[in-house]
């Protein structure tokens, strides 16, 4: 029987399956939103907006042959007609006929999610639909994503999934039940008879995958996976002999074979027969019970599954995960183009994935993100080249390299909070990788150099940097923003020429006089160890500049002189640091970074001790 979001597409009868029964109320309560919401006008919602004219060469088969266009072959960010009203329930259920009109040489990509995800969706679709691929479909998992994709003229349909529209961190209750979702979605697609390219919607397309899997056609199944040492070094397919990361089911592509189905479907019992078993071990599992014989005369593929079933492994290299993306720049180094990321081995959930996809230049924010209303502030951070460059690569070393770093991003946050602008937040450079398990500063066999440029989640707790602490406690909240942030070509004209150099000068020298220092037109002098006034003399009267860039943050600052709004500072900035994983044969590897190490006389950087001691620094 087929799930709720899915009939076939000669049956005209409502079939409503969910994972844990009937769903018919759910179905009922979304029949309700689309009859009140089809007596207004529909209008698109507020932007992101495709680039310009992103829908104009996206037209589907039936429209191009000159057929009437419906919302199944509308072209991709072409919205409804306004005023017109939003079709019923029905008209977004899955069927052949749907996927038919999406797919393009015999191919359908498809993503799905919740309301959580939009921004992650809207780029998803953006990055396919501005490489030239527009057969796609994206499954809405609930009423309030459903209205928004069919508003901005991406093809959706209804999964009667009902789910709550926040988001669901990895390993809940509801994460699990998305990744039985996803598995329930394959079973429904195959029978179809088309290709399916399979995606999280926490990953990106960088170029046109369809003719890469093309030169496959006898694969029943290209996966990607975790493997993060090379087993090739051009564009070919892993060598699967060699391969010892998990498959990763967040980019898979499915051919419709018998095999294939068969696979679907014992995935599909097994995950439904423990609601406590994660997708992707259960994947894992069925694919290694009978592996191992080549493919003969097809060397990179695999017999799986059940001996039958022919495996390819997408290469990491440009299938990249987040550490092959992100931390080793493997394609970079083996001079490849990259086809796709995934926002895989970082440590600040959600919150953290995008903030990579933004620090890559990935992610499509909406305009209001590029200019904040107080401005930005950015600074060139200043490190020694003995701390980045000279001895060995260690735990001190990295602690050494990073906790200076860390001193001149307080100082950063300490102005910003002070004159209530935006960080741009430094590039961060380590020695060392950070796992969850106890490692040798670089995985051995990786291509990961030392040091590197790491990203943010690495140090820095982004998810509690964006959390609304309470202000009585924790004082104003301070926006930040990603180091890549003023080299967007999204940042509009008038903020990125609108610019103030702020250069620190000895506040004891000729050079940084008062009369020196007040020149207009210029770059502005700041004296070394500024008060708060010193700030906000200085600076009062730019408040229509956009960007305030220092030359540097060492020294700055002297300090609040407000006891109670110090204390309410560090009690927000000593959260924002998280930890270091993990120092090899110990029960307890890890190390807090500590945002006031510098007042700690002789600190050090070592794991806790004890179970009593592990915790962080500020508790």
């Amino acid at each position: 029987m087929a799930p709720a979001w899915c009939v076939p597409g000669e049956s005209t009868k409502p079939v409503f399956v969910g994972i844990y029964g009937a769903v018919i109320g759910g179905f009922a309560v979304s029949a309700l939103f689309f009859l009140l919401s089809s007596f207004s006008s529909l209008a698109a919602p507020p932007l992101p907006l495709p680039p310009a004219g992103a829908g104009a060469g996206n037209l589907s088969a039936a429209a191009a042959a000159g057929q009437p266009e419906t919302m199944y072959n509308r072209p991709i960010w072409k919205p409804p007609p306004r005023g017109e009203r939003m079709p019923p329930p029905g008209a977004f259920r899955l069927t052949r006929e749907m996927v038919g009109a999406r797919a393009r040489g015999g191919v359908i990509v498809v993503t799905f999610g919740n309301h959580a995800f939009l921004d992650f969706i809207l780029t998803w679709v953006r990055h396919l639909t501005g490489i030239g691929v527009d057969g796609l479909l994206v499954g809405a998992m609930d009423t309030k994503l459903l209205r928004e994709l069919y508003l901005r003229g991406v093809p959706v349909f209804d999964m009667g999934s009902r789910m709550a529209t926040e988001d669901a961190g990895w390993g809940t209750p509801t994460f699990h039940r998305m990744g039985r979702e996803k598995v329930l979605l394959i079973n429904a697609l195959l029978p179809f008879g088309y290709e399916l390219l399979m995606c999280d919607t926490d990953m990106v397309w960088l170029k046109n995958p369809l003719p890469y899997l093309a030169r496959y056609p006898d694969a029943d199944l290209l996966s990607s996976s975790d493997q993060v040492i090379p087993t090739v070094t051009d564009d070919s397919l892993e060598n699967w002999r060699e391969v010892t990361g998990a498959y990763n089911i967040g980019i898979f592509h499915w051919r419709p074979t018998e095999p294939a189905k068969r696979l679907a479907k014992d995935w599909k019992d097994l995950v439904l027969s423990d609601d406590k078993l994660w997708d992707q071990n259960a994947f894992n599992d069925l694919i290694r019970k009978n592996f191992g014989n080549p493919v003969v005369g097809q060397d990179e593929l695999v017999y799986s599954y059940d001996g039958k079933l022919k495996l390819g492994v997408l290469p990491a290299s440009i299938f990249c995960s987040g550490h092959t993306y992100f931390v080793q720049g493997m394609y970079q180094q083996l001079r490849l183009e990259p086809y796709a990321v995934h926002t895989t081995f970082q440590y600040a959930g959600t919150a953290g994935k995008r903030h990579r996809l933004r620090e890559a230049m990935l992610f499509f924010d909406q305009p209001s993100y590029y200019d904040s209303p107080g401005g930005f502030l950015s600074f060139r951070p200043n490190i020694p080249k003995s701390l980045l460059l000279d001895g060995a690569h260690t735990v001190e070393s990295h602690f050494a390299l990073v906790n200076y770093q860390l001193k001149q991003i307080r100082t950063a946050l300490a102005i910003a909070y002070l004159l209530k602008r935006t960080l741009v937040m430094p590039p961060l450079w380590c020695r060392l990788d950070r796992m969850w398990f106890g490692h040798p500063g670089v995985m051995e066999g990786t291509m990961t150099r030392q040091p590197f440029l790491c990203p943010m989640d690495h140090v820095l707790e982004v998810h509690v940097m964006l959390n609304d602490l309470p202000e009585a406690e924790f004082g104003p909240h301070i926006d930040f923003r990603e180091y890549s942030f003023l080299e967007n070509p999204s940042l509009p004209k008038q903020v990125k020429e609108s610019f103030l150099e702020v250069e620190l000068c000895n506040e004891h020298s000729t050079r940084c006089s008062t009369a020196n220092r007040t020149n207009k037109g210029t770059t502005v002098l700041l004296p070394r160890n500024s008060t708060e006034k010193t700030l906000l003399d200085t600076f009062t009267s730019y408040k229509n500049i956009k960007i305030l860039k220092f030359s540097s943050m060492v020294d700055a600052f002297r300090g609040f002189s407000d006891a109670a709004v110090d204390m309410k500072f560090r009690n927000r900035v000593k959260r924002y640091v998280g930890l270091w994983c993990c120092v090899q044969f110990r029960e307890i590897g890890h190390i807090y970074y500590d945002m006031y190490w510098d007042e700690k006389p002789g600190w050090k950087p070592l794991p806790p001790q004890t179970k009593e001691e592990d915790h962080p620094p500020w508790t």
